[in-house]
């Protein structure tokens, strides 16, 4: 039985970021191509996670790993598999590292002998692909157990941490001491902000790099609006409005279009394209505060506003690390249940179709660019890729003042960040007077697609991982 998929990564030519580059940032980036070729000819970059699609780690290797390879860089992308409860563990230890409860359930040794068991099968497979001269680069709790196998192999070994918490808790030093003697052998520790970084890890170890999104994706490429209206209506999320074929490019090039249906969970009928939306996008998580985003909007937004509000996520069944996403989706329909019946058509539950990435990532797009404002309401967030996709789509943000959003969003410039996430009279108050002030919106919107031009594109990730590397390796 094979225990490791290997994803299929695209070539894209790195050259294509001079569109959207200034001159100097190009001139900068593109200086590293041929010492990039000369330092990894020979060389394989492994980057090792646990599922291939939904959140943000998949959609940045998708997009970091093709790009690579269009610099003559021999990067690959493997999955591991785990079990139902290997996965019920990590999404605990998930829950922790962001100084959450999750299940409430042990880390002991219990919960170790079954992570490591889920594992050892994974690590005797991939050990044998694997040579001295390579880069492995494992991504988040599920890959950590593999790091002691893999150093075997004389690797560099590099652990990628997405997520973290501003100020520790007993929660997040709980998942600490589980991981702690697994990552502690790795070569490199890499985290998404310096506050992310735990104790007692050594120091001299430890790399910053901020994530960042793809401008050329079918999640961030440019949109007509007549075209984002056709792909709404297409797949349900609008009640009019198609006007042309539903299309967008694929990663390679080719063209896509949008035929699948969204599954709407309210019972209603989708908002006409005309009326203000409010829209959240994200995995159907406690920790995105979905049941939040709809009580504020109902209490806050609703009565002065003739807004409606879609919280969007993926179809549950389709992300096969994280048990919890049915539970959330769940809770969020209850909320809705729970709504005066005179607001109740106002909210929209989507759970968005998974079938094809590309597809979804379009439909992603489309419904970020028709929204009035975009909220990340989350409760605790590593970094929040939504945000910056929607900040480079030029869209107003009410977000939580939170991890690494507050490396995006600086408050008042580039959108709006709510002090406590649970406040929900804020995040209301927020988002009706952008809904309000439409020259506001547009100012802040703006600015906010310049920070992600200069901080959180691609080819910055890109130049930092090469310099990582090539201090290790040299």
């Amino acid at each position: 039985m094979n225990h490791i998929m290997h994803v299929p990564v695209g070539v894209m030519p790195p050259q294509k970021f001079e569109s959207v580059l200034g001159a100097e940032a190009y001139a900068g980036f593109a200086s590293m191509f041929a010492p990039a070729k000369t330092l990894l000819e020979g060389r394989v970059i492994w980057n090792i996670n646990s599922t291939a699609v939904g959140g943000g780690v998949a959609e940045m290797l998708r997009s970091l790993l093709t790009y690579a390879r269009g610099a003559d860089v021999d990067a690959r992308w493997s999955v591991i598999q785990g079990n139902t409860d290997f996965f019920h563990i990590t999404k605990r230890i998930h829950n922790n590292l962001h100084g959450a409860q999750g299940d409430g359930g042990p880390l002991g040794a219990v919960e170790k002998e079954k992570y490591e068991a889920a594992l050892k099968a994974n690590g005797e497979e991939l050990a044998p692909l694997i040579r001295a001269e390579d880069v492995v680069i494992l991504h988040d709790p599920q890959t950590a157990g593999l790091i002691e196998t893999l150093k075997e192999t004389g690797a560099c070994i590099i652990w990628r941490c997405h997520v973290g918490l501003d100020t520790p808790n007993d929660c997040a030093r709980r998942a600490w001491s589980f991981l702690r003697p697994y990552v502690g052998q790795a070569d490199a520790y890499v985290f998404s902000r310096k506050a992310f970084a735990w104790e007692e890890l050594d120091d001299s170890k430890i790399y910053i790099i901020a994530p960042s999104i793809d401008a050329f994706s079918p999640k961030n490429q440019e949109m007509a609006a007549d075209n984002v209206i056709a792909i709404l209506h297409t797949t349900g999320l609008i009640a009019d409005g198609e006007s042309t074929t539903p299309t967008f490019v694929k990663e390679d090039g080719s063209p896509g279009r949008v035929d699948r249906r969204t599954v709407m969970f309210d019972g209603g009928p989708p908002p006409p394209s005309s009326v203000s939306l409010v829209v959240q996008v994200s995995r159907w998580d406690r920790l995105k505060d979905p049941v939040g985003v709809i009580e504020g909007f109902v209490k806050y937004v609703a009565p002065a506003s003739d807004a409606h509000l879609i919280v969007a996520g993926p179809a549950v069944a389709a992300v096969s690390d994280d048990p919890e996403g049915a539970e959330v989706l769940i809770e969020s329909l209850e909320a809705w249940k729970a709504i005066p019946e005179d607001l109740r058509g106002r909210v929209h539950l989507a759970c968005l179709p998974m079938d094809d990435g590309e597809e979804n990532a379009a439909i992603v797009n489309a419904l970020q660019r028709r929204a009035n404002v975009v909220v990340q309401k989350s409760l605790a967030e590593g970094f929040g890729l939504t945000v910056a996709e929607a900040m480079w789509k030029a869209r107003p943000m009410v977000a939580s003042r939170i991890g690494g959003i507050q490396d995006q969003i600086v408050d008042g410039v580039t959108g709006l960040l709510v002090d406590d996430p649970h406040d929900l009279e804020e995040y209301g108050n927020d988002v009706r007077r952008l809904l309000e002030d439409a020259e506001l919106s547009e100012r802040l919107g703006a600015e906010a697609q310049v920070r992600v031009r200069k901080e959180f594109l691609g080819p910055r990730s890109l130049m930092q991982y090469t310099e990582l590397i090539e201090k290790l390796i040299s």
